[in-house]
């Protein structure tokens, strides 16, 4: 059975063109939401979409660390506010949309026309070269580091009785 691209769900239609634009343009680390609407429309991945809906794709049903809506992909991660790329495995991913097991990442081969395969087996070696962005960018943020840095503080009493003896204090 062939699938044809009409036939492609809005999500994996938007999956294909960011994996487009990434190949595209290697040395881009993100794209901005216009980037991804013009290269839709461009390879025709766009026709017959409803541009509402690709907007509530592009802003919220398909990004892992937004906070969901009605859809829980995790196919995109934003890397700044309207930067978009695809997800890897790694990525930090909004806990709301954990709950949903097996969450779509990319789209199922059998689901995709033969002529994007060739992006899904680009997107595998991608992620192998790539490895866990996101792991490093946790590792060397500065206020992630701060993870537990005062615990001493109140180790002996309990967080409630600190606060109330810091209140005695200050009258």
């Amino acid at each position: 059975m062939s699938i044809a691209s009409s036939e492609l769900r809005l999500a994996d239609r938007i999956w294909l063109a960011v994996a487009a634009l990434h190949q595209l343009h290697p040395h881009s680390v993100a794209f901005n939401r216009t980037d991804i609407r013009d290269q839709l429309d461009k390879s025709g991945l766009g026709h017959g979409t409803n541009p509402l809906s690709v907007n509530a794709h592009l802003k919220q049903h398909l990004v892992a660390n937004a906070p969901p809506s009605t859809g829980k992909y995790t196919m995109l991660f934003e890397t700044k506010f309207g930067q978009l790329r695809l997800y890897r495995p790694g990525d930090f991913i909004d806990p709301r949309r954990r709950s949903v097991r097996g969450s779509k990442s990319v789209p199922r081969r059998e689901q995709v026309p033969p002529q994007y395969h060739p992006l899904l087996d680009w997107y595998e070696e991608w992620c192998r070269q790539q490895g866990s962005p996101s792991a490093v960018d946790w590792k060397d943020d500065p206020l992630i580091q701060l993870i537990g840095s005062g615990k001493h503080i109140w180790a002996d009493e309990h967080a409630d009785e600190y606060v109330e003896n810091l209140r005695r204090e200050d009258q």
